[in-house]
């Protein structure tokens, strides 16, 4: 992803109004008019946030016949969310080495790390339960 790209991207979801469209559009595509309904706004305001949105490459408009239905483009999203990634495993990254730091000072050992994501398991109750009545 380019820097003007990543730039376009963040810009554009700088606006609540434009984030509310993609939430909208996540769930299918819509026209101008079903897009403004929930917004005290003028359809030229709403034709304006959704210009933002398609120069960042975040809706692409078709057209049938007199409806021009928008739709969420996702790509800039998922290019927008690798890059904040690398940010949480820094900040991952560094919340355990200060955590490694504290039980060094406080002289007690370090606990077991964890997998990242591994699942807890839960007690299965079966057959044999004891607390069965």
């Amino acid at each position: 992803m380019t820097s003007e790209q990543l730039n376009a991207t963040f810009s554009a979801l700088a606006d609540p109004t434009r984030r509310a469209i993609l939430a909208r559009l996540a769930s299918g595509e819509a026209s101008v008019q079903e897009l403004a309904q929930p917004f005290d706004m003028s359809l030229p305001a709403i034709s304006k946030h959704l210009k933002v949105l398609e120069r960042a490459g975040l809706i692409a408009r078709g057209r049938e016949a007199q409806w021009r239905p928008c739709r969420l483009q996702a790509t800039p999203l998922k290019e927008a969310s690798d890059w904040i990634e690398q940010y949480r495993r820094f900040w991952e990254e560094s919340f355990d080495r200060l955590d490694d730091y504290l039980h060094e000072l406080q002289g007690k050992p370090k606990p077991e790390k964890q997998p990242p994501h591994s699942p807890k398991k839960e007690k299965r109750h079966g057959r044999n339960d004891k607390n069965r009545t």
